[in-house]
């Protein structure tokens, strides 16, 4: 055999699962189609935002978490249904024991740090045992993706120091050698080199072929949701409406599910292919890096969201609330984008960028940066304003029938009433002066600024939108954005795949995106943020122990 363990995709979950393996004596290798420029995946790109559960950085902001709490939360959003969703359930207790045990520690002793502010993603739909995190738990990394990724890094290149791991990029697997009922190995073809930059799309020139064999292979390979003509595929009708039409990327092109529809054919199971994570604020990258390259708004509360139409949005449909039923609420209207309308008060309190590349200051794991770029500096954050200038999303007017006039030369399909918003606007602005009033909105916006964290950072002051102090006002059009595969590749606790009779298939593991981020779907049909990467570090490292017979 080449090697005892092949991990397929160098991301996140791949090198978890790689180091993993590597530290139980295991020889390994991992194959990935693209360059070494690649490797890291789609961590690179991320916030790096961890969901965990009362831990010191909680505790330090005056916030009380649980296992408990935790566990209600993810069960309310999960919404798990059916006898497919057994093992998906249990995966996500054990991720929720995990995430309140030990996720910490092992995570302090790689070496990994969290900025201060605990942020409070997904804030629910309304219900105490329904969708949403009931208090922050999204732990940012210093470094952001790059600082999640860094102890992995380091512990395979010490690994191929030592002779023990070997990566061969660009190789794409195109087969899984099943011999006797058990995978042994993998086949597929060496492509040309290519020294494109992360992210671009690469040449699929291939220069010749390959097999390999192994006593385990982990697929790491990750999601779709590069590849949209698949998403609409999977997407489910039923619960979300018809699929968009135009959609923007928030994943390279390359992440196209390829993989997953291998192992099938091999005779590994797939569950929950119509379960999604989509995002609702996409906006167009001035500067793309892949096709159809978006950036998503991780907004605070206040902003008024309003539908292709010109309706405001209704409860739980608020920036930062409830994807899902906010996406689902979006579909309805028969268009693909939205609308936030909002002041420069808001923007330079609320608005932040998805990505690495948009947060210079969290990735560069100075306190000193932070304050500079978020407190201290005028305007928004520097990245922020950038798209507020060259953005092809926004607009800036000094008053509202400019700034609707704006939109409607980006959206002329849709047309808006200037004279409709005016008045939803100025109803909004008046329950202000109302101490008890009945504008939900506002009264979320009110609970959020008792966080302190949100106060000092993430929630302006309430203030009227119409009120020329505050301006100017500002309108972004909103795309929903491509991200995240919720369903996947059958697994049990141990990342071992189920074969489509369900029992396990000898030789083949899964983990990360690939696998549902865990048994096929941990998340259920709705996610709580930071369980991504999360469900990466945990199912990674459970494939990777299994994969070496512990």
């Amino acid at each position: 055999m080449e090697a005892d363990v092949i991990v397929i995709g160098a991301g996140l979950a791949g090198l978890v699962a790689a180091s993993e393996a590597v530290r139980h004596g295991q020889r390994v290798v991992v194959l990935d189609q693209e360059g070494e420029q690649s490797l890291g995946g789609q961590a690179f790109w991320s916030l790096g935002g961890l969901f965990m559960v009362d831990t010191p950085e909680q505790r330090r902001m005056g916030i009380r978490d649980s296992r408990d709490l935790a566990l209600r939360d993810w069960m309310g959003t999960a919404r798990f249904s059916g006898p497919q969703d057994e093992l998906p359930r249990r995966m996500a207790e054990a991720f929720v024991d995990f995430a309140s045990g030990e996720m910490r520690d092992w995570l302090h002793g790689l070496g990994m740090r969290w900025f201060p502010v605990v942020g409070w993603a997904e804030r629910g739909g309304g219900l105490a045992d329904g969708h949403g995190n009931s208090v922050p738990r999204f732990h940012v990394t210093w470094g952001v993706g790059g600082g999640v990724l860094a102890p992995f890094l380091r512990l395979c290149r010490e690994a191929c120091e030592g002779g023990r791991l070997r990566f061969a990029f660009r190789h794409r697997v195109s087969g899984l050698r099943v011999e006797a009922g058990r995978v042994r190995g993998v086949a597929g073809e060496v492509l040309a080199g290519d020294d494109v930059s992360r992210g671009q799309p690469s040449s699929r020139e291939v220069v010749a072929n390959f097999e390999m064999t192994a006593g385990s292979v982990v697929i790491a390979s990750g999601g779709l949701g590069g590849n949209h003509d698949r998403v609409r595929a999977l997407w489910p009708v039923e619960r979300l409406g018809p699929p968009p039409k135009h959609m923007l990327s928030g994943v390279p092109d390359h992440v196209d599910g390829r993989m997953q529809e291998i192992a099938r054919d091999a005779g590994a199971l797939i569950i929950n292919a119509d379960r999604m994570w989509h995002y609702c604020e996409g906006i167009t990258n001035f500067a793309p890096i892949w096709p159809a390259h978006g950036i998503r708004i991780l907004p605070g509360p206040s902003s008024i969201w309003l539908d292709a139409m010109g309706r405001r949005m209704e409860a739980p449909c608020y920036p930062g609330f409830d994807t899902m039923a906010t996406l689902r609420r979006i579909r309805e209207t028969g268009y693909d984008h939205s609308w936030f309308i909002l002041t420069q008060k808001i923007i330079e309190k609320e608005f932040a960028l998805s990505g690495s590349e948009q947060n210079p200051d969290l990735e560069s794991g100075r306190w000193r940066e932070v304050l500079r770029g978020r407190l201290l500096s005028k305007g928004a954050p520097a990245p922020v304003e950038a798209f507020k200038r060259r953005g092809d999303d926004f607009v800036v007017a000094s008053d509202l029938e400019e700034l609707v006039a704006g939109m409607n030369r980006l959206t002329q399909d849709a047309p808006l009433d200037a004279a409709a918003i005016r008045a939803q606007i100025e109803a909004r602005d008046a329950d202000l002066e109302n101490p008890f009033g009945k504008d939900a909105q506002i009264g979320a916006i009110r609970r959020a600024r008792l966080y302190r964290g949100d106060r000092l950072l993430r929630t302006a002051r309430l203030h009227p939108i119409l009120d020329p102090k505050a301006g100017p006002l500002i309108a972004v059009r909103l795309h929903i954005l491509t991200r995240k595969t919720l369903g996947g590749l059958a697994t049990d606790l141990q990342g071992r795949v189920l074969g489509d009779d369900r029992a396990v298939f000898p030789g083949l593991y899964a983990a990360g995106e690939v696998a549902g981020f865990g048994a096929g779907g941990y998340h259920g049909h709705a996610a709580l943020e930071g369980t991504f990467l999360g469900g990466c570090l945990y199912s990674g490292r459970e494939a990777g122990r299994a994969a070496s017979g512990k």
